[in-house]
């Protein structure tokens, strides 16, 4: 399947700055909710765009359990197919070495450095962004967007990000909650037992993971 990847720079020639959401992670695999969230940032926070970042070497995951990065990728263009606002980048993919996202903010921006970036998080991640590293050039050089998970967290959502603010200048919004109770571990773990995960992925991703047996031994 040919797709297009986006790392940054095409079809931005004209000089003007847009508003960028930034989906990251592993995509292990895509699944339903990250496309909610990305619709739900993209419709609340007027973006123009949102960029699916997967993950190449995160330091932050066991890589015994990840597919490698053009399977994820793969499976990322099939659930973005039909959305002219979402793009899949493989910036992360392509570069070597651990993956850290104050690289891919940094590249970004130089790249298009009048373009806002909004970082779309959910809940865990804001919880433990500053154990990411140099999290000071990332509170300071995008906008973090952190989607509130289930009940009861919004509130330590708000005390974490009243720390952060505080503490980096940084600009932090909660999103509304618009909850979708998905996890890809959850996943893995339904195909790993045979279980059925229509419905909580894209359609075709569906047909892409049991035609190629993906995870099952996982």
């Amino acid at each position: 399947m040919e797709y297009a990847a986006f790392t940054g720079s095409a079809g931005w020639s004209n000089g003007m700055g847009k508003k960028i959401g930034i989906m990251g992670g592993t995509f292990n695999p895509v699944h339903n909710g990250h496309l909610l969230l990305a619709e739900h940032a993209r419709e609340i926070l007027e973006l123009d765009e949102v960029l699916f970042i997967p993950s190449g070497n995160s330091y932050m995951k066991d890589a015994s359990s990840v597919l490698e990065g053009s399977v994820r990728a793969h499976m990322l263009a099939l659930a973005l197919e039909g959305n002219p606002y979402f793009h899949l980048s493989l910036i992360e993919i392509d570069r070597e070495g651990p993956t850290y996202t104050c690289d891919t903010l940094a590249e970004l921006k130089k790249l298009n450095p009048d373009n806002e970036y909004y970082f779309i998080v959910g809940a865990d991640n804001l919880l433990m962004l500053e154990s990411w590293k140099n999290p000071e050039f990332v509170l300071q050089n995008c906008i973090i967007a952190a989607a509130v998970r289930g009940t009861g967290t919004e509130e330590k959502l708000e005390k974490i990000a009243g720390h952060l603010i505080y503490e980096y200048q940084a600009d932090i919004r909660i999103l509304p909650a618009r909850y979708m109770d998905l996890s890809s571990s959850e996943i893995r773990k339904r195909l790993k037992d045979r279980a059925s995960i229509r419905y909580m992925v894209p359609d075709k991703v569906l047909e892409y993971i049991e035609m190629n047996k993906l995870y099952q031994s996982v």
